[in-house]
């Protein structure tokens, strides 16, 4: 925490460091949506998607009973936003009439519900949901609104994104509460300073079976919105605002094995095979250790009693090792010096951790290349997934990403679970993705360090694939561009 606000705090002027104080509230573990209302009616409601397109949720955002299907009349707000000294506010919502507000929150769930779901689950014969995080992401992308509508969700509004003349953050939760909003003001707290940050911190850390939903953390936020602004974004994260986790939930178990992944761009990732063990509510089976230094930082041998937890409540990590408990019949990890797929010599760049696959036509990295070309924030083909694509791969149909515009209905009928219209529709959503946005097709691309982010940077910078290309040949060398053979060969096909 003391590291972020000493880099934040590089990018202000004396003044404006005096002036930095904080809003904190818990870190709901749900689904981010967004909601806009027209003239006090709600048009819209959305998931945040990749960050700059969201999925359509409005019908079943509509089922929830804490969403408003309108805010509240605008005579009320007034009259409460000058009870609350919010008069300038007050003002402009008297003179621009809350033509267009928008506002971002998360579409939560609470325990007691998440329970009497998972009742219902089991009575019809159905399979439990893991953590309320996605009963409530699986519920609002439902097809159906009926189902949504069933799964006893709640919303919390956080976030005012409309200027509506509001200076803090702490303003802004006001604002949202008298607009007609559930928010969780009751449960956040203004703090001058990083020492009332860490007491808040400290507080629900002890104190979180009190809320009636789960939380894994609080968030901090800078409280002066011109500040905040001024801080700017990084990728999808604003600067301003840092999530405060809480500690890892643990328990133990045994480490029964490690097996070794290939990743798209040659990754060697060593995976620890778990002897079952739950972890707040989850059943846990394997958990990364990362790369050759961390196994050896942790001393972890097979057969080893380890201590795992769930970063965030949510990823499973091995914390540590207990050598005590040790019998004599741990075996040492070798990490590969082959590819556990193509037998090639792993190489491990200068001042990088990982050990890497140079092979650019391991069956592995084409695998997760595929896997990655068709993944949602890239081309995102509707019922084309991993299962699809190792069926294709291994009938020898595709061989790389190109190759899947080149099929025909008659293609897919011979596979097992495919009938004459399944095999319709899946063509149909292929075609559907001849074109997409540039942004889409560099990440699509899978090239190393070039995410999301920098992908849109690319795309804006460069403005057309012909001139990316014609930079990339200038650029890159002929060794480089032999290790993305396999996206410059799908770009020029």
């Amino acid at each position: 925490m003391k590291d972020w606000l000493d880099r934040i705090t590089k990018l202000l002027s004396k003044e404006e460091r005096k002036l930095i104080d904080f809003y904190c509230e818990p870190k709901l573990d749900g689904l981010a949506i967004e909601l806009i209302y027209e003239n006090g009616i709600l048009k819209i409601a959305s998931t945040r998607g990749d960050g700059l397109i969201g999925e359509d949720v409005t019908q079943n955002l509509k089922t929830i009973e804490s969403v408003p299907l309108k805010l509240r009349k605008i005579e009320e707000i007034i009259k409460d936003l000058k009870k609350e000294g919010l008069t300038k506010i007050a003002q402009n919502i008297e003179k621009n009439k809350l033509k267009e507000v928008v506002v971002r929150g998360e579409a939560i769930i609470t325990k007691k519900n998440f329970e009497i779901v998972n009742k219902e689950q089991k009575k019809a014969g159905l399979s439990p949901f893991a953590n309320p995080r996605n009963l409530a992401a699986g519920s609002i992308r439902q097809l159906d609104p009926k189902i949504t509508a069933k799964r006893r969700l709640d919303v919390s509004i956080y976030d005012l994104i409309s200027d509506l003349g509001q200076e803090t953050h702490e303003q802004e939760h006001k604002i949202l509460h008298i607009l007609g909003f559930k928010t969780n003001n009751k449960y956040s707290k203004y703090c001058k300073d990083l020492n009332e940050v860490f007491e808040f911190h400290q507080y629900w850390l002890k104190h979180r079976e009190r809320l009636p939903y789960e939380i894994d953390g609080v968030v901090v936020t800078v409280n002066n919105n011109k500040i905040f602004d001024k801080l700017g974004v990084v990728g999808k994260a604003p600067r301003g605002a840092i999530a405060y986790k809480f500690p890892l939930k643990q328990a133990t178990t045994i480490l029964e094995n490690v097996v070794f992944q290939v990743g798209r761009t040659g990754a060697i990732t060593p995976v620890a095979v778990l002897k079952p063990v739950e972890v707040a509510g989850v059943t846990i089976t394997r958990a990364t250790l990362h790369n050759e230094d961390e196994i050896k930082r942790l001393g972890a041998k097979i057969g080893d009693t380890v201590v795992v937890g769930r970063a965030g409540d949510v990823i499973p990590d091995i914390v540590r090792v207990l050598p005590e408990l040790r019998t004599g019949k741990e075996k040492e990890i070798k990490f590969p010096k082959n590819c556990p797929v193509c037998g090639k010599k792993l190489v491990k760049p200068k001042g990088e951790a990982l050990w890497r696959c140079p092979n650019p036509e391991c069956s592995a990295r084409q695998r997760e290349y595929i896997y990655h070309f068709i993944s949602r924030n890239a081309f995102d083909i509707v019922g084309l997934g991993p299962k699809v694509v190792d069926k294709l791969l291994d009938e020898g149909l595709i061989s790389d990403p190109a190759d899947l515009f080149k099929l025909e209905e008659g293609d897919l009928i011979p596979l097992e679970r495919f009938a004459e219209k399944s095999a319709q529709n899946l063509i149909s959503a292929i075609r559907s993705k001849n074109e997409i946005d540039l942004p889409r097709f560099i990440y699509a691309l899978g090239i190393r360090n070039v995410g999301e982010q920098t992908a849109r940077d690319l795309a804006k910078h460069f403005g057309s694939l012909d001139n990316l290309m014609q930079a990339s040949l200038e650029a890159v060398s002929y060794t480089h561009l032999r290790a993305h053979e396999t996206s410059l060969h799908l770009v020029c096909r």
